[in-house]
């Protein structure tokens, strides 16, 4: 965990206080709701279908266990008493009073949560890997570069009004969890030849109405340096970024307009004058930032414990730990995905009841933290071996250790119609059908490993785009269709999905992804040749007629 200071705690509660008088003049009716909107971006409110949604930022995704106490409060005192983790990292509240909005940031305040950034042109919350820090094999962890940038881009003026909104995400493994190659920039820790750690950088990715996977911009940069050159691409992105169509504004259509070698020409020139300058890391700072993070004190421990070994005999446990349960980068210790896609449940959307439940099971098994994943799950990242059996009854009781993460009915999926005003069509009720077809285990093995990713809209906050399964709702005539792409991913092969034919109609969704997996049982080599490893030898054309033969 990050231990923030007083500098963060100042600026957090100044801007509650200051948010908290723009709402009174708006409650007063001395703002306009055109005047009031970009005040209330600037602190993460939305003003949706039904009422205001507060979209609240999780640094890389990590949290206390009194910071997830708190949003549970927030949910049960000012909300429906649930929330919805997102693709961001992020948890979104669709209830929320105009009235109450400044109490819940200050009660979030008192925690060193806030809301700043996660909405407007700006530089947005910064993600990462939801294992970093204890995945083997990663160079370091990369949470400690996120907050330096997080503290840098933070409130930043010159970033704070750019042509559209920036997001970074990071890590530090060769097995991308974070999607670096879908965002702005994406950054990969590396080492070079002489054991030095630097970033390979990535521009130009992104999803939405115009997907683009990130290129490669500079395949090292000195971690000393990381900041400089930062700086210089958004420089040039704020220089020559389009403000004049919303929908070309994009950092990945400057990359794609100029081609990446232009791009980079230009940054490295903007580097030139800023290089070596103030904005250059010594170790000084970096330990600095580096000493804040505060790490469990593990202690030795066998990596087959008695009590693993006795709760062998329980198949839903065997189930619940081949799925949901990782190797640690120290022995004796193990990384649990905890669920949010119950059958027939809203993925992402976890009760009060279950974040403070969650809470108190990181303070008993986890060292009093919690990670949240961009698939909409959460991660207890310190859990001894030994403690297993028991963490899995006690999350059995909590409806979280649904063994589905990375299967069939592990779906990411955005609000959609239900309560966003951008949407053209549901997403929800998709995932709840298409959860519910797919919730035998028995099924879900069968398949193995394949991702769907639904969204209500072109937006894509669903991700559908890099789906293996990508469901996107589209409206026509009054009516909600639904476009079908096969063969995309998001992990470090991120590659775009292909459209397989005419958008089909709400009713028959379910009914075509099952199509589509059937299709892929019968066509697959062998039972461990995954469905997006099918749908590259294969091409679209076998799913495609298993498809539409009928329809």
């Amino acid at each position: 965990m990050y231990a923030y200071d007083d500098i963060d705690r100042a600026i957090v509660h100044e801007r509650v206080e200051e948010f908290r008088d723009q709402v009174s003049r708006r409650l007063s009716g001395e703002l306009t709701e055109d005047e009031f909107k970009p005040l209330r971006l600037m602190n993460g409110v939305y003003l949706q279908l039904h009422a205001y949604m507060f979209r609240v930022a999780i640094p890389y995704g990590t949290l206390s266990s009194a910071q997830l106490r708190k949003l549970a409060h927030v949910a049960r005192t000012y909300d429906r008493g649930y929330g919805h983790f997102t693709t961001r990292q992020n948890i979104q509240f669709n209830w929320i009073a105009l009235k109450d909005l400044p109490d819940a940031l200050a009660d979030l305040a008192e925690v060193g949560i806030h809301a700043m950034q996660t909405s407007g042109n700006c530089t947005r919350n910064v993600t990462a890997d939801q294992w970093a820090g204890v995945a083997p094999g990663e160079v370091e962890d990369p949470r400690v570069w996120a907050e330096i940038l997080r503290q840098h881009t933070a409130l930043h003026p010159e970033f704070s009004f750019l042509p559209r909104k920036f997001k970074f995400a990071i890590t530090a493994s060769d097995h991308d969890r974070a999607a670096i190659k879908i965002h702005d920039i994406g950054l990969k820790l590396v080492r070079n030849d002489a054991g030095e750690t630097g970033f390979e950088v990535l521009v130009g990715g992104g999803l939405g109405r115009s997907p683009f996977i990130g290129r490669t911009i500079k395949s090292f940069v000195a971690g000393r340096d990381i900041l400089s050159y930062i700086e210089a691409v958004l420089r040039v992105y704020n220089q020559y970024g389009r403000r004049d169509n919303i929908y070309k504004a994009r950092i990945k259509i400057l990359v794609h307009e100029l081609g990446i070698e232009k791009f980079a020409a230009e940054v490295e020139q903007a580097w030139a004058e800023i290089a070596d300058g103030p904005l250059t890391l010594d170790d000084e700072m970096i330990e600095d930032i580096r000493s804040r993070f505060i790490y469990p004190a593990y202690e030795k421990l066998p990596a087959e414990p008695d009590e693993l070994r006795a709760a062998a005999g329980d198949a839903r446990f065997e189930a619940w730990r081949n799925n949901s349960v990782a190797p640690h980068r120290h022995d004796g210790y193990a990384i649990v995905t905890l669920s949010l896609k119950p059958a027939g449940g809203p993925p992402g959307d976890a009760t009060a009841e279950q974040m403070d439940a969650v809470a108190d099971l990181a303070d008993k098994y986890s060292f009093g933290e919690i990670r949240v994943g961009h698939e909409q799950n959460l991660v207890l990242p310190h859990v001894a071996r030994r403690d297993l059996p028991a963490l899995w009854a006690a999350l059995d009781k909590l409806g979280l250790a649904t063994p589905n993460v990375g299967l069939v009915s592990d779906i990411i999926a955005c609000p959609g119609l239900d309560y966003c005003s951008l949407a053209n069509a549901r997403s929800i009720p998709i995932a709840q059908e298409l959860s519910r077809r797919f919730a035998s285990p028995e099924t879900a093995a069968l398949i193995g490993r394949l991702h769907i990713n639904i969204s209500g809209c072109i937006n894509a906050c669903g991700h559908h785009h890099v789906g293996h399964i990508g469901i996107l709702g589209v409206e026509k005539n009054g009516e909600e269709f639904y476009q079908i792409t096969i063969g995309g991913r998001a992990d470090e092969g991120a590659e775009l999905g292909e459209l397989i034919g005419p958008a089909v109609p709400y009713g028959e969704v379910a009914d075509v992804i099952e199509d589509i997996v059937e299709a892929y049982l019968s066509l697959r080599q062998r039972p461990d040749e995954l469905f997006v490893d099918a749908v590259k030898r294969l091409g679209v054309e076998p799913f495609k007629e298993r498809v539409y033969a009928t329809r």
